[in-house]
């Protein structure tokens, strides 16, 4: 990193010298009951980012990740920054075809992956002639022995580390690389700077109220927009990452319990998760703090979780912001709200982060803003050190995203007289049926709100007279029993009558690794054979 007595770059490899510096002898990352000082782990991701090296990774040369949240994930946060390679984390729920793609890309030259998922590299391997290097991370499962690879703590032993990680050459060179789902196409690369990571990870810190006594549990995965920067965020401050492999209610509650966890990051399904598990009768969630995006929270999930003690952070952004970006900040007079009337507040989008100042609006087709009238929708777009640098190797689609100075992210929101925004829908999720705009987030907070209801999407399904209607996916809760009937007269007691469902079906959910509902598998499912589907809406 270029430094001088006046300025540094700005990179998250200060972050981990800080703590490894200040809190040498506290711990950095527990897993399966070992326990990683920050001595430590500075001297592992020093090791890690020699045996980079000894494998030919120079600056600027991309190395992929396949791996749940472990130690060694965490550690791949910073190892190959800090030899000035880029970061290429891969969803480890990712077809091999989709995986070979990424490496393909991105021009990876060493995959590190986790052995449980050596079906997976087996089928991708004679379609990415271009990864040099295997490396593989043995956990809970035995080594791949068919697989010509390094065996992970064998390779890291086998150098010595680093006296010193240089880093990049510049604040503003590519850190790392996020692919996005890619629901309407193949993914995108989101490069990311080392200064956006360095400042939203402040950003993420802050709002979060986290110091040294944080102790965060890895609920997000870490592949997920590199973790919403919360590995760099915990190290930040000398919190202590408790690592899990895979999210399972009875073991956050006790992770939760036993580690005194103080913080962690989950989408709203995975909430839901939580607080339908039997262990959720006896769980005192008080002093957790969690922040949820993902999806906008439908006020009733935020009430219960914070019904058994949790306080609940709601932020938004998207991978191409370093994750979230905006904070429903909370306001003094917050405080004597009701719970439902506060729960309501806390379900909006917000406002930047405080690092980030006002680089938020919410716009028309001609980029004036729309009015705070907390009717009107518009294109929330997004200004500063929050957005990414752009999509690697696709100029035209970065052309296209920063169109009029400014980042499109492609979801509609009205804009509040307090200058809080919230989401209305995606552009490609609003429902014009008749003419009219229903927003399918509006109808899924409704009906979240019946007590028989776990989880809801709703997406708009053909109809040979409107055009295309509302159809609602229900999840019940355990026990509850509920019929379709019941869901459609409960929405339309609430809301307009043409934005309640006019079809019910139950069933579980299509998601993500994030537990985010993937809409587009439910609309396409419903849209099969049907040639004219009503694109877009009318903003």
């Amino acid at each position: 990193m270029v430094t001088s007595a006046t300025s540094a770059n700005l990179s998250p490899l200060l972050f981990l010298e800080r703590s490894a510096s200040v809190y040498p002898d506290k711990a950095a990352c527990i897993y399966n009951g070992g326990v990683t000082t920050y001595a430590q782990l500075y001297e592992r991701v020093r090791r890690h980012a020699a045996a980079l090296q000894s494998v030919g990774v120079e600056a600027g040369d991309r190395v992929a990740y396949l791996l749940p949240n472990l130690p060694s994930m965490l550690e791949a946060n910073f190892a190959p920054m800090g030899i000035g390679a880029v970061l290429v984390a891969l969803n480890i729920r990712l077809s091999p075809r989709e995986i070979a793609y990424i490496l393909n890309h991105s021009g990876s030259k060493v995959l590190v992956f986790d052995s449980e998922l050596a079906d997976t590299v087996r089928q991708l391997r004679s379609d990415c002639p271009g990864v040099e290097t295997y490396v593989q991370v043995r956990d809970t499962a035995p080594l791949a022995t068919d697989i010509p690879s390094l065996e992970y703590e064998q390779w890291l032993a086998s150098v010595e580390p680093l006296s010193a990680l240089p880093g990049t050459a510049s604040e503003t060179d590519t850190l790392t690389i996020n692919y996005t789902s890619g629901t309407t196409g193949m993914p995108k690369g989101v490069e990311y700077t080392p200064r956006g990571a360095y400042l939203n990870a402040l950003g993420e810190a802050m709002e979060m109220g986290m110091n040294w006594r944080s102790v965060y549990l890895w609920t997000l995965p870490m592949f997920h927009a590199n973790g919403w920067c919360f590995p760099w965020a915990v190290t930040a401050v000398g919190g202590a990452h408790v690592c899990l492999r895979r999210v399972d209610p009875a073991e956050v509650y006790r992770l939760i319990r036993e580690e005194s966890v103080s913080h962690l990051c989950a989408a709203p399904t995975v909430l839901t998760g939580l607080y339908a598990a039997p262990e959720a009768a006896s769980a005192d969630l008080s002093g957790l703090t969690i922040m949820t995006a993902g999806a906008p929270p439908a006020p009733q999930v935020i009430r219960t979780i914070e019904g058994m003690g949790a306080q609940i952070i709601h932020v938004y952004g998207l991978t191409e912001t370093y994750g979230p970006c905006t904070v429903a900040a909370a306001q003094p007079e917050w405080d004597a709200l009701p719970s439902e009337d506060l729960a309501r507040v806390k379900a909006r989008q917000g406002v930047p982060f405080m690092v980030y100042g006002t680089g938020l609006r919410v716009v028309d087709e001609n980029m004036a803003d729309v009015p705070r009238d907390t009717e009107t929708m518009g294109e929330v777009v997004m200004q500063g050190d929050a957005v990414m640098k752009g999509y690697y190797n696709d100029p035209e689609a970065t052309a296209e995203a920063f169109r009029g100075g400014w980042f499109h992210s492609g979801d509609l929101a009205v804009w509040h007289p307090d200058g809080y925004i919230e989401l209305q829908d995606r552009s490609k999720d609003i429902i014009i049926s008749g003419g009219e705009n229903i927003s399918s987030q509006e109808v899924e907070k409704v009906i979240m709100e019946h007590p028989a209801v776990l989880e809801v999407c709703v997406v708009g399904v053909p109809d040979d007279r409107w055009g295309e209607v509302p159809k609602a996916f229900v999840v019940p809760r355990d026990g509850g029993a509920v019929s379709a009937e019941e869901i459609i007269n409960f929405t339309r007691d609430r809301i307009a009558h043409f934005k309640a469902p006019k079809s019910v079906e139950f069933g579980d959910l299509p998601k993500t690794a994030t537990g985010k509902i993937q809409k587009y598998i439910l609309r396409d499912q419903e849209w099969q054979g049907h040639e004219h589907r009503i694109q877009g809406s009318q903003v």
